[in-house]
């Protein structure tokens, strides 16, 4: 019996310009550095003898179809990317690039900036336009409420700024 797998849900196609310059570059690299090394390096382990017991060449050869199923990934993804080059008109409400913060009940303050799925950042504060965090906050302005559903229950927030990218 095969396993089939539903296929996932589409991410958005959005990104900002900083997200579309580092995965253009990581591309770049992938296919320019890393590539042609990882290639040097199988190549000379295969000119070592045997292949069947060669770590070397068993594992470049993994590296290497990791690293061409990554190109191949970000190449497919780039062409169907749609960066987002202006900033809203409106900037006093939450939108695509936008960093905002919001408070819980509990007084805790947390500060996003909405982005595409390809460049996320947890650490840097940045959510994809897909999560449910952001979906809720879309189109909201200071001092509006907005409830956010999670596995305990809705938790409620409140806007306290808006604010365009640097």
């Amino acid at each position: 019996m095969a396993r089939h797998r539903a296929p996932g849900a589409r991410s958005s196609p959005y990104v900002t310009p900083e997200g579309w310059d580092r995965l253009n570059k990581e591309l770049d690299w992938l296919w320019r550095v890393r590539r042609p090394e990882v290639t040097q390096a199988v190549a000379e382990a295969a000119a070592m003898g045997d292949r069947s017991e060669n770590a070397e060449y068993i594992y470049g050869k993994k590296r290497l179809r990791e690293i061409d199923s990554r190109i191949r990934y970000l190449s497919k993804r780039l062409d169907g990317l749609q960066v987002v080059y202006e900033r809203p008109q409106d900037t006093t409400r939450v939108y695509f690039g936008m960093w905002f913060s919001a408070e819980d009940d509990a007084g805790n303050v947390v500060r996003y900036r909405i982005v595409g799925p390809d460049e996320i950042d947890p650490g840097a504060g940045w959510i994809s336009v897909d999560a449910p965090f952001a979906r809720a906050v879309l189109g909201k302005a200071v001092d509006d409420e907005f409830t956010v559903a999670t596995p305990q229950g809705g938790v409620d927030y409140v806007v306290t700024s808006v604010s365009p990218p640097d």
